[in-house]
């Protein structure tokens, strides 16, 4: 039996000419070339399927519209629901209005102190001196500072007297030359410097802050919100500490702004200083004015003072933690929110 050496003759070699193609002119062999289109080709099976769609289209054109306008409800309806548990999720992370964890649930009326300056000195033992207060131009009278302090001493006062009150001292960080310091720390350090003013015991757990108001009128919208965070109900009577001469701003145009019932609201004012008296009712006037024709402050001049009052360009965390009234926060009009509000059904 002859052996076959492995090369040109042998069935290893005539078995790799059946596998690949072989040139009888040169006697070489001819590597096998893969088809141009793999019948897996993508741009190929879109193609077809875009053939066969158009042909059943002319066929069938009302079967497919009906099949298309079937599918895009479909996708509509998942995207809604998909957006819908987005936002769902993401009130969640900002502030869980169902937990029932809040700080101060038995607590049922608001006493809203309104901040007008920042305290800036290093010490509070001279609080009642206009050195150590950061003052604007028309506030730098003599005697101006103790206002300040009988602000505050008033909100003590009317707390102390009711034992369901929470205290806001309301104020955010409105003047860049005095720091990162809001009025309504300003106010609730000025008085824990005194003592509380004898009520530390009754008072002081029940006081608190906020933060971000930049005018009269976010001092009151944004202390209702913030009662709203701490107590997880809205406040059954607001009570507002301010000037004498301001009554008319708070109790009639920021009352009614909100809609909060007349009966329900109440104002403790105090005098200004005699030797800014008179400008002070000069200028009250003027901003009454321009509330009267922008009741909400989000327009022209009253928008521009806001904006001026917010060096540190502060992000305003509300209505986060008040959502039934955040058509109110966005609400810009002449007339009155016509919106409903959790204080409608009040007696």
């Amino acid at each position: 039996m002859k052996n076959y050496p492995i090369g040109s003759g042998s069935p290893k070699s005539f078995y790799a000419y059946q596998r690949r193609d072989f040139d009888l002119e040169s006697g070489t062999i001819k590597r096998a070339r893969k088809p141009k289109n793999s019948p897996l080709n993508p741009i190929r099976m879109i193609k077809s399927f875009g053939s066969r769609l158009h042909y059943y289209f002319k066929l069938h054109p009302f079967v497919v519209f009906f099949i298309s306008l079937f599918l895009g409800v479909i996708i509509i309806t998942i995207l809604s629901l998909s957006e819908n548990r987005y936002r769902t999720l993401s009130s969640y992370g900002n502030f869980d209005m169902d937990s029932g964890n809040y700080p101060f649930p038995k607590l049922q009326n608001l006493v809203m102190v309104a901040g007008h300056s920042v305290y800036t000195s290093s010490s509070c033992g001279k609080v009642d001196t206009e050195a150590s207060w950061f003052l604007e131009s028309y506030q730098k009278h003599p005697g101006q500072a103790a206002t300040f302090v009988t602000h505050i001493q008033e909100g003590v006062e009317v707390t102390a007297k009711d034992d369901l009150a929470l205290l806001l001292f309301s104020g955010g960080e409105t003047r860049k030359d005095a720091g990162p310091r809001s009025e309504a720390q300003s106010y609730w350090a000025v008085a824990e410097s005194k003592g509380w003013f004898g009520k530390i015991d009754t008072v002081k757990w029940r006081a608190l802050t906020e933060e971000h108001a930049r005018d009269s009128f976010e001092n009151l919208l944004f202390s209702v919100c913030r009662f709203r965070e701490l107590t997880g109900a809205y406040p059954q009577n607001i009570t507002v500490v301010s000037y004498d001469f301001k009554e008319e701003r708070f109790a009639h145009l920021h009352r009614s702004a909100i809609g909060f019932p007349e009966s329900r609201f109440f104002y403790a004012g105090t005098p200004a200083s005699l030797t800014s008296k008179e400008a002070a009712l000069k200028g009250e006037a003027l901003v009454r004015a321009q509330f009267q024709e922008d009741p909400y402050g989000c327009r022209g001049s009253l928008h521009h003072k806001k904006l001026r009052r917010d060096p540190f360009h502060r992000s305003i965390p509300y209505p986060n933690g008040c959502h039934e009234i955040q058509g109110l926060f966005r609400y810009c009009g002449e007339a009155p929110y016509p919106g409903s509000l959790p204080w409608s059904s009040y007696n």
